[in-house]
């Protein structure tokens, strides 16, 4: 073993690394969340070392049984009891610090890995239905209409913004920080095209293009048509503010903008993802394969195309048994 180093020094350590090799800023604020957790049960100048497999099943034990409470028994302020799949992901997370220790030889071994996460059942994929999306673009009239500094109202309301959001949303799968990073220079309204910076940074990004249709071209043009005569190549596609006084939009407010819409519409659980899973579905129910689906989507594997696919194909299987001839004729 190498040169001696604390927790704490670990964990910065690795942090640096992963910003290093360009993970995102969503990346790097989920491994610290984690090890926050770590230096609620072990001193932040514990030798790293000294961390047995035998402790770490103690923590993980703790954060399943005792996290509302500290280890001497005083609850922090805030605190909840972990869902399992909260505890995988920071069973992930320690895991990534322990082999980034080994490959840096500070240990020998990666000792998360002789330790079981809790099991994690497969979340329902909730999709939108026709009727839900109309619902939601009908809500938009009413969006409120954002205000200048000098409290005059401007011509230009949310509703074009916000229709266009719907429309891109499920027209391409793309995740919530992906349209949110989205600049004028990357996308073409006239080949219906834009190019994504996906998941990570540096040589981690990935990056692909994705397509969308007349309707929703048409919509981002009424969108943008405002700003055209001033809107740089740099300058992201969706804000809030107004002509004048705009920023970009965010991961926050577009969960909240779309759990208003959803709102007023009438349409439980509005949120961006369930446009991804929509599309997904519907992809493959018109005739897409995986393989196209997964490069459309950004995914590294076939993981989760296949729990799409699976879905998919249970529409196939009631579709025939309601329609079977040989069936409903009685044969």
């Amino acid at each position: 073993m190498a040169t001696k180093l604390t927790l704490s020094q670990a964990c910065e350590g690795m942090i640096q690394y992963k910003t290093a090799t360009g993970k995102s800023k969503y990346t790097i604020a989920d491994y610290r969340s984690s090890f926050k957790k770590l230096f609620l049960f072990f001193p932040e100048d514990m030798s790293f070392g000294d961390i047995s497999r035998k402790k770490l099943i103690a923590f993980f034990s703790w954060l399943q049984d005792g996290y509302k409470t500290e280890p001497d028994g005083v609850a922090p302020r805030g605190q909840f009891k972990l869902s399992p799949k909260s505890i995988l992901n920071i069973h992930i997370n320690i895991s990534s610090l322990w082999t980034w220790a080994v490959d840096e030889g500070f240990v020998d071994e990666n000792i998360v890995r002789k330790i079981s996460p809790p099991p994690v059942e497969a979340p329902v994929i909730e999709t939108f239905t026709k009727d839900d999306i109309a619902l939601l673009l009908k809500s938009c009239e009413r969006s409120r209409t954002w205000k200048n500094k000098s409290s005059i109202s401007n011509s230009r309301p949310t509703a074009d913004r916000d229709r266009a959001i719907v429309a891109l949303l499920l027209d391409t799968g793309i995740r919530a920080s992906e349209l949110c990073n989205i600049c004028f220079g990357d996308i073409n309204i006239k080949t219906k095209r834009i190019h994504i910076f996906g998941k990570g940074g540096g040589h981690d990004k990935k990056e692909r293009f994705v397509y969308f249709g007349r309707r929703t071209s048409q919509l981002i043009w009424k969108y943008l048509l405002p700003r055209m005569d001033e809107i740089q190549e740099d300058d992201p596609v969706f804000v809030v503010g107004s002509l004048d006084y705009w920023k970009p939009m965010n991961r926050s407010v577009l969960w909240k903008q779309l759990r208003r819409l959803g709102e007023k519409a009438g349409v439980s659980k509005t949120y961006p993802h369930r446009f991804r899973h929509t599309f997904a579905i519907n992809f493959l129910r018109n005739g897409g394969d995986i393989f196209t689906l997964q490069a459309m989507l950004g995914h590294s594997d076939l993981a989760m195309v296949q729990r799409y696919a699976r879905i998919a194909n249970m529409d196939v299987e009631k579709a025939h048994r309601k329609a079977s001839p040989v069936d409903n004729w009685r044969l």
